[in-house]
Formats: C-alpha cells, sequence, structure tokens
C-alpha cells in the first residue's frame, strides 16, 4: 500500500461537496467575526469587555474575511473537480475504456458514480493506486466505505476484501464497497456474502453507468434475501433472492456471484 500523504486544509475542503465548503466559510465567518466578541462580552470582567472590544474592532475582522475566502476557494475548487467528474462520467459512459483511465481518473469516476445516485462523496485521497479508504459516502444516516482497485491484469483476491471488512468495524460503517476494473477471486466473492460489502466488478460498473447515462436512477444493487431451502445449480451454494434492475422480475441467484452466475426462477 502506499504512503498516505498529508493533505492542506484547502485540499481537505476541495474534496468535499462544494455546498458544504460555502456553508462552513458562511458559519466560520460568522463565528469569527461575531460569536469569539460575544463569548468574551459575556464575561463581567474589565479584562473580558476589554478583550472582546479589540475584537470586534482589530484584526479579526480580516481573520474572518481570510476564513470565508479559503472555504471558498475549496468550494470553487470542489466545483470544478465535480464538473471534470460529470464530464469523465459521461464519455466513459459511451466507451467504457475503464482500464485506460489512470487510477485517479478510475477513482474520480467512481466518485462521480456514487454522486448520481445521490450519495454525499467526500474523497479521501485514498492509499494511492494499491489501497487504503479512497471514498466515504453518506445517504440516508449510512456511512459506508469505498476502495477503488484499478487493477488491469490481477483478480481482487479475499485478503482486499478480509481488509475492508476490517476498516468497516474499525470505523463503525454501516458498509463497504470495493469497485474494481475487473473481477474477484470466487474466495473473495464468498467471504462477502451474507456480510455488507458490495463487491462491483468493472463489468457490472459499466453496465450501471449506462443504466445511470440513460435517465435510469437504480439502486447499485438490490436486496437480497437469503433462500436457505435452495442450492445453485451451478456450484452448490446458497441462494439468495434478487430483483431484475430492468424488468423487475424476482429471482434466485448464486450467493458468491459474480464468482458464480448459477440462477434459478423463482417458483
Amino acid at each position: 500500500m502506499a504512503a498516505r500523504r498529508r493533505t492542506s486544509g484547502l485540499e481537505a475542503l476541495a474534496a468535499m461537496p462544494w455546498p458544504v465548503g460555502i456553508g462552513l466559510g458562511i458559519a466560520g465567518f460568522l463565528l469569527v467575526r461575531y460569536g469569539a466578541p460575544w463569548y468574551f462580552s459575556q464575561d463581567s470582567s474589565a479584562i473580558s469587555k476589554a478583550f472582546a472590544q479589540g475584537l470586534a474592532n482589530g484584526p479579526v475582522q480580516v481573520f474572518s474575511w481570510v476564513v470565508l475566502l479559503i472555504c471558498w476557494l475549496g468550494a470553487g475548487l470542489s466545483y470544478i473537480k465535480q464538473r471534470q467528474r460529470a464530464r469523465l462520467f459521461d464519455a466513459q459512459s459511451k466507451t467504457l475504456e475503464l482500464s485506460a483511465l489512470s487510477w485517479r481518473q478510475f477513482e474520480s469516476l467512481v466518485a462521480e458514480w456514487f454522486h448520481r445516485q445521490g450519495y454525499q462523496v467526500v474523497e479521501t485521497g485514498g492509499g494511492g493506486p494499491d489501497g487504503g479508504i479512497d471514498l466515504i459516502l453518506r445517504k440516508g444516516g449510512r456511512k459506508e466505505l469505498v476502495q477503488c482497485k484499478h487493477w488491469k491484469r490481477r483478480q481482487v483476491s479475499v485478503t482486499t476484501v478480509r481488509e475492508m471488512w476490517g476498516l468497516l468495524q474499525h470505523h463503525q460503517a454501516d458498509g463497504v464497497w470495493i469497485v474494481c476494473t475487473g473481477e474477484f477471486t470466487a474466495d473473495a466473492a464468498t467471504f462477502a456474502a451474507g456480510k455488507p460489502v458490495h463487491l462491483v466488478t468493472g463489468a457490472q460498473l459499466g453496465s450501471l453507468m449506462q443504466e445511470i447515462s440513460a435517465g435510469a436512477q437504480p439502486s447499485p444493487f438490490s436486496e437480497e434475501v437469503p433462500a436457505p431451502s435452495l442450492t445453485c445449480p451451478r456450484c452448490g451454494r446458497g441462494m439468495v433472492e434478487r430483483q431484475n434492475r430492468r424488468t423487475g422480475d424476482r429471482f434466485f441467484g448464486c450467493e458468491t456471484y459474480p464468482a458464480c452466475k448459477g440462477t434459478s426462477a423463482k417458483p
């Protein structure tokens, strides 16, 4: 795993959704400009009142504008990044040349994919091309972690899935996602089955991107309901009930998908 680079405050603001930066700028301005003087003025001592007066009329006024400017500059950079992600997403939805992207472009593409599904997305900078938490998602009170794997020739192994499972518990998240340009090993799919660990292959990502570009707003994956009495006709594993995103039909699919694509019609 690559060493994580320290990020500046401006970079952290640029990684947030731009409306957040706008709001932080306004809140910071009001807090520094009016909040601090008011707080010290509540103390009855002469020193505190004099200090409050100095805050109201001194360099704090200038500093409050600096806070506002920095936050809004970060919001502007965030807006520019969002527009760049949107253009990349639209282009890739037509060509689906995921392997031709750099790891950073792939991460931006995945961020836009989640953004278009209504998630609030924060880019953490991750651990570079090899691993780490790349995105933090929030939606409906849930917090989920995302790792992007831009591996052109390797399958994502169960080791990576186990690491993300550990990060879910460490960060007290509600779910984790691993999105790759290729495939996952059978062991990886087996370990993820039944856990809030979502594995997205490059082929799945491309298909879902095209659905969104066509105007559909599908959930990334339908809720899976265990079907313990059924076994997969291809590998003998358990089956879960799923829903076809296009037709709405319910069916049973292998719990280790995408490693095994065995299905059975719902009786």
